[in-house]
């Protein structure tokens, strides 16, 4: 029996409840709901490594913002000019139900958030004004997630164009993330009962502290956090495994840490699928990340996680996370790396090519 490693950080009180509310709603809607299928998706020919995209990742939005919401759409673009994906590959997700929310955010948040009852409090901490856009963008992007997790679990690798929104708390948003897709896909999955075991590797550069707290007393999820330590978020949740770097890490001493814990951390926890955020703001290029990884590095990281998942017969969906640079079309370029090495894994492990 696997045992969970010993924290170090509580979470604050108000974290607790939060979570004692939303473990309540997540028990309470197993139970009631084990035997139906969220999934509408059939089993499908695939042509190729699956992509989730949808174009309403992107809504109208300050052209300015630190948060460069039209990234979504270079990602796309890039994968198929560089030919490294067809349109064949593409699939749409629906919009996420509301209820498979409430089964990590509180029921009054959901409320307020999708009906435009936030404060501006509420708003500030997140870094967005609300908009009935920002709430279907949010909305597709969590589906695009849970499509991505539910195809992984039928191909063996799913990724998506965007997600990894890891700030989101039980009843909040905070930094730039509303609605937490890897948490919210973990608890659609258990309800699926497609698996028994979640293992969240977030290699984004700060912190996966929202979906820390969500399931910090969940046994059946495994959150791993590697992160800079001295980066946002300033007050650290505890993940079941963090490892916080120091400032100015480069791709050598980065991938020797990951190469020490992921494969422990497989073999002990032995999850039955691996939701991965692969932000790629530890780039010596970002504007917030304060760490040191190349292109080249970047790459390394993406392709032994997920190569390393596959090999052990373990199925992985892909979020690309954070990033931030004013130069667009770098920064998708950038978020593309680990969808190029996802493609690598899936024509080796998949194919046999």
């Amino acid at each position: 029996m696997f045992k969970r490693l010993p924290r170090v950080l509580a979470c604050n009180n108000s974290c607790a409840v939060e979570r004692r509310l939303c473990t309540a709603n997540l028990d309470s809607f197993i139970l009631k709901n084990s035997k139906d299928t969220l999934s509408k998706v059939k089993r499908m020919e695939i042509n190729g490594l699956p992509i989730i995209h949808h174009d309403g990742y992107v809504c109208e939005f300050p052209m300015k913002h630190r948060f460069a919401m039209r990234k979504f759409h270079g990602v796309l673009r890039f994968l198929k000019t560089d030919n490294v994906i067809s349109m064949k590959q593409v699939l749409e997700p629906s919009a996420i139900d509301p209820d498979f929310l409430k089964l990590v955010h509180t029921p009054d948040y959901v409320e307020r958030f999708l009906s435009g009852n936030t404060s501006v409090e509420e708003q500030r901490l997140t870094g967005f004004q609300w908009s009935t856009g920002i709430v279907s963008r949010c909305r597709l992007e969590t589906g695009g997630t849970l499509l991505a997790g539910q195809l992984a679990m039928e191909h063996g690798i799913a990724c998506s164009t965007g997600g990894g929104t890891h700030h989101a708390f039980p009843s909040h948003g905070a930094g730039y993330c509303l609605l937490n897709d890897l948490a919210v896909t973990a608890a659609v999955l258990f309800k699926e009962c497609q698996v028994k075991k979640v293992l969240i590797v977030d290699l984004d550069v700060h912190q996966g502290d929202g979906t820390a707290c969500i399931f910090s007393d969940n046994c059946a999820v495994f959150t791993f956090s590697m992160h800079c330590e001295k980066n946002y978020p300033l007050k650290k949740q505890m993940s079941d495994m963090d490892v916080g770097l120091v400032t100015g890490i480069t791709d050598k001493d980065y991938l020797a840490h990951l190469h020490s814990y992921l494969p422990w951390l497989l073999e002990s926890f032995r999850p039955d699928i691996v939701l991965y955020d692969a932000g790629v703001d530890p780039h010596e290029k970002d504007e917030l990340g304060k760490l040191n990884l190349t292109d080249n590095g970047l790459f390394q990281r993406d392709f032994y996680v997920i190569n390393l998942c596959v090999s052990r017969g373990i199925p992985v969906a892909t979020v690309i996370g954070g990033g931030y640079d004013k130069d667009i079309n770098m920064l998708a370029l950038r978020h593309t790396i680990v969808h190029r090495a996802a493609i690598k894994v899936w024509q080796s492990r998949i194919m046999g090519g």
